[in-house]
């Protein structure tokens, strides 16, 4: 083992790939993310497993689906006996450590890691005490509120990553310390869990003075009619989003894009100590997201929808000697892609179940090998723990990416097919053009292949009545947290007197 690579997986919350300097956003500052991509390779066509937390973190460690683990919700608990990324860098001979955020539910928090520091904000079990962020309550989910209350002040959120930066520096120095005497000559396989740039869109008064300013409007303007889908008109009506004001935009963009320079900044201090102490030598250096941000695109916040600002996420690899510098790859990438090639990259055995494919290969000689330009993404939510303002039926949709087509499938209602290539913007719904019908059927029997809305609407009705039984458990016996990082409510603050234009 002692000649094998090190990794460094750095995995963030809800980073829209666009505003990267690195996909071509002219106003943030991603200097450390910019430079990883001069040395690397940037993926510009990488699709999450689900355009929400839990489901889209478990599918990136099991490389399934989340129809395949029965993870569709934020509350849904991973089966212990799936076997996870971390399992396979453990089975080869290393000890994953992790710090930072997971985001599992459940009394399993590790599933394969041999370490973890720091930790999560919310609790480990379901019906466990929950997080109360104070004066930035509610802010951290799909509501009005959260753009209501944006602007400088402080995001607990931000002090997690701090600790995490904190802990991982240390981890970093520690490891160069013991290698330096000698004494650890294994090489290391570290993730590393940031909560930024998740709401609240709420950034320290520094960070956020460069952007308030100079802050852009959203890209694509839609607003609110009868035109829209059905399901995003009902989805911007049901979360009080059909007309949000100018001022409300740029605070929330503005910080938005201060918290993605902090984190960029964050990731800088933990590559800059990785180096320090000579550990950058053969280590393959991975970064990621678990899913965007509409900030406003659209008229849409968040993420929960098949739009590419809140399905799409960054991906930037860097391993000099082992894969090309300074280049973009535009073919059509999975998350649990990015395992896969983890996986393949240290030399441990693959996932046996897992949908990943190694992009080593591709990655190596993208005109020598054949690759299937095709991703699926599922948002499928229970009426109990949704999240959001969801209905008493749920929502059972999934989405499929087949080179420059999308298709939306909506159960119940019309799906949105998309040409990506042709119209970037997805404001041409092409559900109506007699043009599109066989690529619309192809597409439709294609992701139905698998996949039974029905069976995973009885699927997660099952869930439910367990997960009652669960929360009352947890809210009855209030089991210890096994990992969980001390968010407290005064974290979470504006400050009094805010910017103006």
């Amino acid at each position: 083992m002692s000649s094998g690579p090190n990794l460094l997986y750095i995995h963030s919350d809800q980073h829209n790939p666009r505003v990267t300097g690195c996909y071509g956003d002219p106003l943030v500052e991603t200097p450390n993310l910019d430079a990883l991509a001069a040395q690397g390779v940037v993926l510009d066509d990488v699709y999450c497993p689900s355009p929400i937390c839990v489901p889209s973190r478990m599918s990136m460690l099991t490389g399934r689906h989340p129809f395949q683990n029965r993870v569709w919700t934020n509350t849904h608990v991973l089966d212990s006996g799936i076997p996870t990324f971390a399992h396979a860098m453990g089975a080869g001979g290393y000890r994953p450590s992790l710090i930072g955020r997971m985001h599992a539910v459940g009394p399993d928090q590790w599933h394969g890691y041999a370490e973890r520091l720091v930790g999560d904000h919310g609790p480990n079990q379901q019906g466990s005490t929950g997080v109360d962020h104070g004066q930035l309550s509610g802010t951290a989910g799909p509501d009005r509120v959260s753009l209501e209350k944006s602007g400088h002040g402080q995001s607990a959120y931000q002090v997690h990553d701090e600790d995490v930066t904190a802990a991982t520096i240390d981890y970093m120095n520690r490891l160069g310390a013991r290698r330096r005497a000698g004494q650890d000559a294994e090489p290391f396989s570290l993730s590393v869990g940031f909560m930024l740039p998740h709401q609240p869109f709420v950034a320290r008064r520094e960070d956020y003075d460069r952007y308030y300013h100079r802050m852009s409007p959203p890209r694509v303007s839609e607003s609110f009619s009868d035109t829209l889908h059905p399901h995003i008109k009902w989805w911007r009506e049901a979360c009080q989003i059909t007309d949000v004001s100018e001022d409300e935009v740029r605070r929330a963009r503005a910080a938005y894009w201060a918290l993605v320079y902090r984190m960029d900044v964050m990731i800088g201090e933990i590559v800059d100590a990785l180096r320090r102490n000579g550990l950058d030598r053969n280590t393959l250096i991975v970064y990621s997201s678990d899913h965007g941000e509409q900030v406003g695109e659209h008229g849409l916040w968040w993420k929960q929808t098949f739009y590419e600002d809140s399905v799409k996420v960054p991906a930037v690899l860097s391993w000099p000697g082992h894969l090309p510098q300074g280049v973009h790859s535009d073919r059509v990438v999975s998350s649990p892609d990015l395992n896969a090639t983890m996986i393949d990259a240290l030399g441990c055995p693959p996932l046996p179940h897992s949908q990943g494919r190694s992009l080593l290969p591709l990655l190596r000689d993208p005109n020598g090998v054949e690759w299937d330009d095709v991703a699926f993404s599922e948002f499928c939510l229970d009426r109990a723990g949704a999240g959001g303002p969801f209905p008493e039926t749920g929502v059972i949709q999934r989405m499929i990416r087949r080179g420059p087509w999308k298709l939306n499938y909506y159960h119940g209602q019309p799906c949105q097919p998309f040409n990506l290539e042709q119209d970037p913007t997805e404001l041409n719904d092409l559900s109506a053009d007699p043009s599109c019908r066989e690529v619309r059927e192809n597409l439709k029997s294609e992701l139905l292949a698998e996949w039974d809305p029905e069976d995973v609407a009885g699927q997660m009705a099952g869930l439910r009545r367990d997960n009652e039984i669960l929360g009352a458990w947890g809210r009855s016996v209030r089991p210890a947290d096994a990992i969980r990082w001390d968010l407290r409510p005064e974290m979470d603050y504006l400050d009094d007197e805010q910017l103006s234009p």
